[in-house]
């Protein structure tokens, strides 16, 4: 949760690859508060009463996923808006001319998100989403310790530079909205 505060203030990118990686710690543990607070919690170096605030955290999100169906595979509603939110802009950008270099951008990264979804990833996630999923796949990669091949690395190096420039523009945005034309 404290973390998931401070990366949901400063970097949205981060936010949700964070907030899909406890879905799947949630997951992990076979969706039980009682296993998350004994297993995973009391790791930390928190007060008692940081630890309440954590579990009652999880609690919720565990609630959602029931209630979401989204208890084996998938992503929270609240999730799904952010991704959804990161999209809208997306196509703002896109379509305005007052954004030549993240267009630039775009059109670097668009050889792999093609790629990518000529792969198997699945054809109705958005272009968004797909450079998210594929991000998050790296990383679950790095933390198996797996091997990432050489092209798989430029590919998430040009992935990175563009979902940091689709999160730099979300932040500027909040704090003072956009001019698209």
């Amino acid at each position: 949760m404290f973390v998931a505060q401070e990366l949901r203030k400063n970097n949205i990118a981060e936010y949700l690859l964070y907030m899909w990686q406890v879905e799947d710690t949630i997951r992990a543990f076979g969706c039980s508060l009682s296993r998350i607070r004994k297993e995973y919690i009391d790791r930390f170096n928190y007060t008692d009463e940081q630890k309440e605030e954590e579990a009652d955290w999880f609690g919720n999100l565990i609630r959602m996923m029931n209630q979401e169906g989204c208890r084996e595979q998938g992503h929270l509603q609240i999730n799904k808006v952010v991704m959804q939110q990161l999209q809208e802009l997306h196509a703002q950008l896109l379509a305005s001319p007052k954004f030549p270099f993240y267009n630039s951008e775009y059109y670097k990264v668009l050889p792999f998100i093609v790629e990518l979804r000529n792969r198997g990833a699945d054809k109705d996630e958005n272009e968004v989403e797909t450079c998210f999923n594929s991000l998050y796949g790296v990383m679950m990669l790095r933390l198996q310790k797996k091997e990432i091949t050489p092209n798989t690395q430029a590919a998430v190096k040009e992935i990175t530079t563009f979902i940091g420039m689709l999160n730099d523009y979300y932040l500027k945005d909040k704090q003072e909205p956009l001019e698209f034309e």
